[in-house]
């Protein structure tokens, strides 16, 4: 939707796109059926490990927006700053850490996140976006993925999914509660440390990410050798810690630690974490 709303002539619009993971990439490619992109970085250079840095990124002043993913489930990777893009736009897909930190949405064009991971099932995207961005779509645009059509209509042009907008202000309560995404914040750095710090101690278990570029939200991790991975990955489940499997394009372990996973659980994996190790250290 957004290079369809935001670049005005098909064909001849430009954009920026940080390639740090398996969405951005994603949406990188798609992209590239609508106008000419430029990568203004890429980190699979080192298996998306790391996030570029201000001074990495290659701009085009001229680009109609800018486009990244502020935290990378697959690979374990969180932007841990705004993006500096002078005049033109941010567009960020926020799916995965929405509502885990405050966050200045007047900074960005365009923020966007499924409701998946922090907010509802499945079936919801939430969209905020600078009204002025609206209007300029490609006019083979659908009506179904104009922001236009969408804000005329107050979201509902079409009949909304009413149980996961019922579910997401569930949530929200829930979220006021606990303090807010101020209150999320120190949540989820309490649980993230937990984590981290075992793993950057531990003599069989690696964390894939850069330390400067992890993410708060999935720790990715592994011990080098799949077969005391794939043990590893029995063992938990056994024990009720279920999907601890990587991605299959990276291997390894990853532990999402999202809003509703409670500091308990995360407490419990340490301790088998632990006892993994005594058990299979050489």
């Amino acid at each position: 939707m957004i290079p369809m709303n935001l670049m005005s002539e098909f064909g001849k619009g430009r954009a920026d796109y940080a390639v740090t993971g398996n969405f951005s990439e994603i949406a990188y490619k798609e992209a590239k059926r609508y106008g000419s992109i430029n990568v203004a970085a890429n980190s699979g250079d080192k298996n998306h490990s790391y996030i570029p840095t201000q001074d990495q990124l290659k701009l085009d002043p001229e680009a109609d927006y800018f486009f990244f993913c502020s935290n990378n489930t697959i690979y374990g990777t969180e932007w841990n700053y705004i993006p500096e893009t002078g005049n033109v736009p941010l567009c960020c897909d926020m799916s995965s850490n929405i509502l885990s930190k405050p966050v200045d949405v007047s900074k960005y064009g365009i923020i966007f996140a499924g409701a998946q991971k922090n907010m509802a099932p499945a079936g919801l995207t939430v969209v905020i976006i600078d009204k002025s961005l609206a209007g300029r779509e490609m006019s083979c645009t659908p009506l179904m993925m104009n922001y236009k059509t969408m804000i005329d209509k107050d979201s509902m042009y079409n009949t909304p999914p009413c149980w996961d907008i019922y579910v997401l202000g569930l949530v929200l309560d829930w979220l006021e509660k606990q303090g807010g995404v101020a209150g999320m914040e120190g949540l989820k750095r309490e649980k993230a440390a937990l984590l981290y710090d075992y793993l950057d101690n531990s003599s069989l278990f690696k964390a894939h990410a850069e330390p400067e570029f992890r993410s708060d939200m999935n720790i990715t991790f592994r011990t080098g050798d799949d077969e005391k991975d794939a043990a590893f990955c029995k063992q938990a489940a056994e024990k009720g810690m279920t999907n601890l499997k990587g991605h299959r394009k990276v291997g390894g372990m990853r532990a999402s630690v999202y809003n509703a996973q409670p500091i308990e659980g995360v407490k419990k994996l340490v301790e088998f974490m632990k006892e993994f190790e005594v058990n299979h250290s050489v």
